[in-house]
């Protein structure tokens, strides 16, 4: 864990996706399989819809856990840039079988299928991924602002947050429109942040 109070979001932001572009192949994968028990112990109850991603720029990969959910007949929705509302996010079902394409970040998502789509508003759980973290459940992402709004106008859904431990900071300055998140789970913690104001997952 490192302390980062002194430097800017930017800089910040830039130091935290080099140390989880650093980690080794191996690395990786041990992190994934870790991340993928953790996830399956602490899954919360009666969920049967979740918002996962396709990990990028070297975040944690969710793709065994994404196996362990379609095992468990858990049903997985990728975000999608919504195509006419700016900074937002749709979610598509994601299969084996799903047609993919690279968006203008270059992030593999799924190819917009209206018949495939699920109002965030009916998901059970949001995965996020994240840039950094720290013990109060503060989150610093890409810098874009997308899972802030879907959070943002979803206050009832759980949302945890999916990261390497190297990833952890002591403080993330805040900004009025961060969304802190419930939990945050690491291949080797589970973080529930004590002011947490949403419902327990």
């Amino acid at each position: 864990m490192s302390s980062f109070e002194l430097f800017d979001s930017k800089t910040l932001r830039q130091h935290m996706r080099q140390q989880r572009r650093a980690l080794t192949t191996v690395q990786q994968e041990t992190a994934a399989n870790e991340l993928a028990k953790q996830l399956m112990q602490h899954q919360p109850k009666q969920c049967q819809r979740v918002a996962l991603y396709l990990a990028n720029d070297g975040e944690i990969d969710p793709t065994p856990f994404i196996h362990g959910c379609w095992q468990q007949d858990i049903a997985v929705y990728l975000p999608v840039l919504h195509p006419f509302s700016r900074g937002n996010l749709l979610f598509l079902h994601y299969e084996t079988t799903t047609p993919m394409i690279l968006n203008k970040y270059g992030i593999n998502e799924p190819v917009l299928d209206v018949t495939k789509v699920l109002p965030a508003r009916a998901l059970d759980v949001i995965y996020t991924p994240l840039v950094a973290f720290d013990s109060h459940g503060n989150r610093m992402g890409m810098g874009g602002g997308y899972y802030d709004r879907t959070l943002a106008a979803n206050p009832h859904i759980a949302t945890i947050g999916i990261a390497h431990d190297c990833q952890q900071v002591d403080k993330l300055q805040v900004q009025p429109w961060d969304m802190p998140l419930q939990k945050i789970i690491t291949p080797t913690q589970v973080i529930t942040p004590l002011n947490s104001a949403k419902r327990e997952v």
